[in-house]
């Protein structure tokens, strides 16, 4: 049986003793782990890959554990993808964000557009990306990927594309999902550098913000004739993106 997966992002060496972060320490103890047993460590942000290590002491609130060996193991997709969306609501950004990390996101923008359901700012907004960063932590966790996306703080649409710091995420292809365009596939098959994805929430994109996106110089793509919810788009622009060869 492989052992439990737990994020740590600190860098690690072997032989070294650590206690575990506080969220860490609790999974290990809802688990209902001992003393002894193995864990995988993962989130080095010095080394990449992940680290074995075994529990060494459980208190109340405090789990200490002896790095042993790193493995250098990537499960990432070779191209990077960064999703910018406009945030669907009720539990549907949770869903989304858990499978796009399950995908191999390199990261997600959640975006405010002039159709979004969702509206979020201030302390609540912020609560609400520290959710969803743990949430893409636990699918990190589940599916076996090393390195955890980040999830940005909210941004409105405008905002971001002003934002000159959004070229800091590299360069490549940026994409606008888009009906009645060339398909995504297309694109895939002819750039295979990394990609930045950018769709709209429930009701999509207003046409002045498709000419926005069009006016910063962002390809419009479709996934061809149905109508995706939100969600559901991002996730089939991911597996294309991902997936192809």
């Amino acid at each position: 049986m492989d052992a439990p997966r737990i994020h740590h992002p600190q860098p690690l060496q072997a032989g070294q003793t650590v206690v575990l972060p506080p969220a860490a320490s609790r999974h290990v103890q809802v688990l209902r782990l001992q003393p002894g047993d193995a864990l995988t460590l993962f989130g080095d942000p010095l080394h990449g890959g992940q680290w074995r290590a075994t529990i060494t002491a459980i208190g109340r609130r405090d789990v200490t554990v002896q790095v042993q060996a790193h493995e250098a193991v990537q499960r990432e997709p070779a191209r990077a993808v960064h999703l910018a969306v406009g945030m669907p609501a009720n539990e549907r950004m949770d869903w989304l964000v858990e499978k796009a990390t399950e995908l191999g996101v390199a990261s997600v923008q959640p975006l405010l557009t002039q159709r979004s359901v969702l509206r979020l700012s201030g302390e609540r907004a912020d609560k609400k990306i520290a959710h969803w960063q743990a949430v893409a932590v636990a699918a990190c966790e589940q599916c076996g990927g090393n390195r955890v996306p980040l999830v940005q703080p909210v941004r409105a649409l405008a905002d971001w594309l002003a934002d000159p710091v959004r070229t800091g995420l590299g360069r490549g292809l940026w994409l606008s999902l888009q009906p009645d365009v060339p398909t995504l596939a297309r694109w895939a098959a002819m750039y295979p550098g990394p990609c930045h994805v950018v769709l709209g929430p429930e009701g999509g994109l207003a046409p002045d913000e498709e000419a926005t996106l069009a006016h910063a110089g962002l390809q419009p793509v479709s996934l061809g004739a149905r109508v995706l919810r939100t969600e559901t788009a991002a996730l089939a622009a991911l597996t294309v993106l991902t997936l192809a060869p």
